[in-house]
């Protein structure tokens, strides 16, 4: 893991220099791309996956259903099929892109490409990285917000996505 190879981007995605994960992480000066999915179903409940306690960020907690690194010289489209079928063994699959914005935290900052992806399963998920995987319901994760239950990463995720379904988020551009 500590070898993977990153590109270090700016704020419009354009990449600027590369590094290994191992240097990116723990350094938030260093904004690297990220792809993640909001899988739903056709009741409109969120697949959210359950991380590994293994994980180095947010281990145990519930987060985005699919959520992944573009590696170097990678585009986000090989990105997004690559994390769906590894994570959670989806093939194929329509999806649309949403908005991407830029996360940051004490520990990396990450340019956040983000789909959504309807799909009812089965799932054949990575064991290595996700201990369980369900659907929850809206009100649901409203309720579980701020109590430690979810990554933080998903919590800001979700606010961004509620602003989107609700005609208030700010897409920006598709990098497709």
């Amino acid at each position: 893991m500590g070898g993977e190879m990153l590109e270090i981007v700016d704020g419009e995605g354009r990449v600027i220099g590369r590094a290994p994960r191992s240097e990116i992480h723990g350094d938030n000066r260093l904004l690297h791309r990220v792809v993640h999915v909001m899988v739903v179903n056709s009741s409109g409940d969120i697949l959210l996956q359950k991380r590994a306690m293994s994980k180095d960020v947010a281990p145990g907690r519930w987060d985005t259903s699919v959520g992944g690194h573009v590696d170097a010289g990678e585009t986000v489209e090989y990105a997004l099929r690559r994390e769906m079928r590894e994570e959670l063994g989806i093939e194929g699959g329509d999806t649309r892109f949403m908005y991407n914005y830029i996360h940051s935290n004490p520990y990396e900052s990450e340019l956040v490409y983000s789909y959504e992806c309807l799909h009812e399963g089965p799932f054949d998920f990575s064991r290595e990285e996700i201990e369980e995987v369900r659907f929850w319901p809206l009100e649901e994760i409203e309720e579980a917000l701020g109590r430690g239950v979810l990554s933080d990463n998903f919590e800001e995720e979700f606010r961004r996505y509620l602003d989107f379904l609700r005609g208030r988020g700010t897409p920006r551009k598709d990098p497709g």
